[in-house]
């Protein structure tokens, strides 16, 4: 035992390669996922799915967007029509609860958009392109300019030198008031943090992002996130949010400022929460390894990733956080066929699959606490294989 009853880097190591780490959900017990190169290949696992599971159909997409849509509209009507007319008592709590499942809803938006990019809508590129545009820029979103980041990080999933979002760090880089966030008060100003202005701040200054050789900017046409053939798009990303931006402004003109931020400003602080607390959770946990490039490839840094239960949520959201797994592994793949494929590639994928059942606010305080850097175990030969620790 190290210093204040802490195991070492090497004693966590030794336990948790013979103990489960915890309950994956259900009572399963998660352990470490493997880390040597599997038996199966790319190839095999989608042999495995049925053809049908790649069908995009862009009838069953639109259907998904008028939904959502239907369901926004009738939670403003709410606040519009109904919370004016109610107790003053009963305000208080009406605007909160529109809040949140208005910022629920509008998730779920957000998420097919997301589909949009990942080309998963339907056969036609320039339709995903539009219906993404326009519902991402909706919600405050550089569409294009997300779009090619996020598709690197599908690319390098699990890479500690190419991955583009939530890349751990190494304990040596590790900034100097870590130590003093390490406990209950630090985790929750932490989380707060995160939560609020996560989004904007990777958006804008590339927090918790790659690291690039100069300032990189989602809204940079010229930065070093983009190469040339895309600078043309990411200045359609800026004119979009210029365009929403602008909308606002004339209702905030005509209804107020306070009127806009009630009705549109807190769902979309809920919407970005969401967003920053499932990509969090999808990619954080002391069973999922990072590679550096000299063990990195493809299909095992894909399956660095957790699937988790958000309950009702699952469906609200598209199923993004409960098959994420068959996500970064074929992210073409329309959403509403996902948990069909999750099914049948989990008896392949074996040990290979990661699956936390834990509840959310749970798992969320959890990992904050536990997964606070990443370095390789001690005395293991495979110096180039990181897990989490948090013996600061």
């Amino acid at each position: 035992m190290g210093a204040g009853g802490r195991m070492t880097a090497k004693e966590q190591a030794t336990a948790t390669e013979d103990v489960p780490l915890r309950s994956g959900g259900g009572g399963k017990p998660l352990h470490r996922s493997p880390t040597e190169k599997p038996s199966f290949t790319l190839g095999q696992i989608k042999k495995a799915i049925p053809p049908r599971c790649f069908e995009r159909s862009v009838l069953r997409s639109f259907s998904y967007v008028v939904h959502d849509l239907f369901f926004a509209s009738l939670f403003l009507y709410f606040a519009l029509a109904i919370i004016p007319t109610l107790p003053p008592s009963i305000v208080l709590a009406a605007w909160p609860l529109y809040w949140v499942v208005q910022g629920c809803v509008l998730t779920g938006v957000w998420v097919i958009a997301h589909e949009c990019g990942h080309h998963a809508f339907s056969d036609y590129s320039l339709l995903d392109d539009v219906v993404g545009l326009v519902l991402h820029s909706a919600l405050l979103v550089p569409y294009f300019s997300w779009k090619y980041s996020h598709r690197r990080h599908h690319s390098n999933t699990g890479s500690m030198e190419r991955d583009e979002v939530f890349v751990p760090k190494p304990k040596s880089a590790m900034r100097w008031y870590s130590t003093y966030l390490n406990n209950p008060p630090g985790r929750i100003l932490t989380l707060a943090v995160t939560l609020t202005l996560g989004w904007p701040l990777y958006l804008a200054f590339n927090v918790s992002g790659r690291a690039y050789p100069r300032f990189a900017c989602h809204y940079d046409p010229y930065g070093p996130i983009y190469s040339d053939r895309e600078r043309a798009q990411i200045f359609i990303s800026d004119a979009g949010l210029m365009a929403a931006v602008y909308a606002l402004y004339r209702i905030a003109a005509s209804y107020g400022f306070w009127w806009v931020v009630r009705v549109y400003g807190v769902p979309l602080l809920i919407v970005n929460g969401w967003l920053v607390l499932i990509t969090y959770l999808q990619h954080t946990h002391p069973s999922l390894p990072h590679y550096d490039s000299s063990e990195w490839d493809w299909l095992r840094g894909a399956l660095a990733t957790v699937d988790r239960d958000y309950g009702i949520l699952n469906n609200v959201f598209h199923n993004i956080t409960d098959t994420h797994v068959a996500h970064h592994l074929f992210s073409t793949m329309p959403h509403y066929h996902a948990m069909e494929a999750t099914r049948v590639i989990k008896p392949l994928l074996g040990e290979y699959y990661q699956y936390d059942g834990t509840p959310l606010l749970k798992a969320m305080w959890r990992e904050a606490r536990e997964c606070l850097y990443v370095e390789p175990d001690e005395g293991s030969t495979k110096k180039g294989v990181f897990w989490y620790r948090n013996d600061i």
